[in-house]
């Protein structure tokens, strides 16, 4: 049970570790938001942000595996920061750059695949077509997103976590701009539509990659820190630590956004405005979603730097205070979902046939904030303890053995359309949240006696 003194105690570093990496998960998600508002004003509306919501659900299963990899370094630099070793992270940092090149080619591949893939889930011709151009597009950012995704993790490990927020805020505005120019045709560049849209994209995080680079390049030469100075060599046991490490969480957000990309394309079959519809419902549960998975970052840091300092009793209050700031952030978010999906859906498009059908999708979002905030807390805070096993058997579980066959059972078989599939991703949320606190409880006690 979490005290009161250790709220008073925990709150204020935490929050302040927190909310810049906040901060920066909004910013994140706030891309894809974009894209979606502008493509959305296109004169086939549903048809564009149906094409945009495939083909970055797809992209970010790629993103996300080798992003997850690379979360190795939470528990790497945080607890060697956390144990006074600076020169270890610079180690760790170095090797995950050479990981993301490795990575890089690798995930890209699968976007060849696209076409004969989705034409053999007979998804709708006009949409598939500008999903694979927009998918592609999106696909020239790849490696500067997996080096931003290391630099970043290292850097708020340190407890450096302002640039990060920067770097992701200033992104946005580029991608606004870029949206503007590349889709409409501004500035006497041709309009290039929804496929503009994922070239602006993917140079915003080039951008945002430059600029986490250039940062720590300037603090190396203000502070001395020697990273410089640290050995070039490939270190092939840091590395492969780093995917031992990182493999479960890397499955886990894989299975998570799999599901997810699945179910996109399982909506699809529904026809444009359902599909439509589910992007914009996806967009605002994934908007909400990133502050829990900030707080959940600071989580990982936290603890891990208090087991780095061999102290479990501030590791336990650590991730503790988070998950209750995450459950209790979502609840609010929750709430806002029921009283407001006429106005959120309104934001995105004018098509009344499309708002309609987000509202319900909404309502089922709403049923699952909460453990939704739970659960990605929780996993943060176990991925501190080195614990990213655990969270990736509940998203396999959950998700693809009884939230996604329930959901399609409901959409295809009782006619439940695109809310059935969103009724079994609630309810493989639900479990989800409830056995990781559990978890997380049963890991806080053996902290305590460590």
């Amino acid at each position: 049970m979490l005290r009161l003194h250790t709220l008073r105690v925990e709150l204020r570093p935490t929050l302040k570790l927190a909310l810049p990496l906040v901060l920066a998960e909004l910013g994140w998600m706030s891309m894809a938001i974009v894209d979606t508002m502008m493509v959305g004003r296109l004169p086939n509306s549903a048809t564009a942000i149906g094409a945009v919501s495939l083909g970055s659900s797809i992209f970010i299963v790629l993103a996300l595996f080798g992003g997850g990899l690379l979360m190795g370094l939470d528990t790497l630099v945080a607890q060697a920061f956390g144990a006074g070793k600076r020169e270890d992270c610079h180690r760790s940092l170095l090797n995950s750059i050479y990981l993301s090149f490795a990575l890089a080619p690798v995930l890209a591949a699968p976007v060849w695949l696209l076409p004969s893939l989705l034409s053999s889930m007979r998804v709708d011709p006009a949409v598939l077509a500008l999903a694979i151009s927009y998918t592609k597009a999106l696909t020239a950012g790849l490696l500067p997103l997996l080096l931003y995704f290391a630099v970043r993790r290292c850097l708020q490990a340190m407890n450096m976590v302002k640039p990060v927020a920067f770097a992701l805020v200033s992104a946005n505005i580029v991608n606004l701009l870029g949206n503007w120019v590349l889709v409409y045709g501004k500035l006497g560049v041709h309009a290039m539509g929804t496929v503009g849209s994922g070239w602006s994209t993917a140079i915003a995080r080039t951008y945002m990659a430059s600029v986490l680079v250039g940062y720590l390049l300037w603090y190396d030469r203000r502070h001395r820190t020697d990273l410089l100075k640290t050995p070039v060599e490939v270190d092939l046991p840091r590395i492969r630590r780093l995917i031992t490490l990182g493999f479960p969480a890397a499955m886990q957000f894989t299975l998570e956004s799999g599901v997810f990309a699945l179910v996109t394309a399982l909506i699809a079959r529904l026809g444009a405005v359902p599909l439509a519809s589910h992007q914009i419902a996806l967009n605002t549960v994934a908007f909400t979603y990133m502050v829990p998975l900030g707080i959940a970052s600071a989580a990982a840091v936290r603890v891990g730097q208090a087991i780095g300092r061999k102290n479990g009793r501030a590791a336990g209050d650590a991730g503790g205070t988070a998950i209750f700031l995450g459950a209790s952030f979502m609840t609010l978010a929750g709430i806002a979902l029921l009283v407001f999906p006429r106005w959120i859906a309104r934001i995105y498009t004018p098509d009344e046939a499309v708002i309609r059908n987000t509202v319900s999708l909404l309502a089922a979002g709403a049923a699952f904030q909460l453990f939704d905030g739970i659960q990605t807390v929780a996993t943060g805070a176990l991925r501190g303890t080195g614990d990213t096993r655990t969270p990736m058997l509940c998203h396999l579980t959950a998700y693809w053995i009884i939230g996604l066959p329930l959901g399609a059972w409901l959409c295809f078989r009782r006619g439940w359309g695109a809310f059935g599939l969103w009724a079994g991703l609630s309810l493989a949320l639900i479990l989800i949240g409830l056995v990781l606190l559990l978890v997380w409880r049963r890991a806080v006690r053996r902290l305590a006696m460590s």
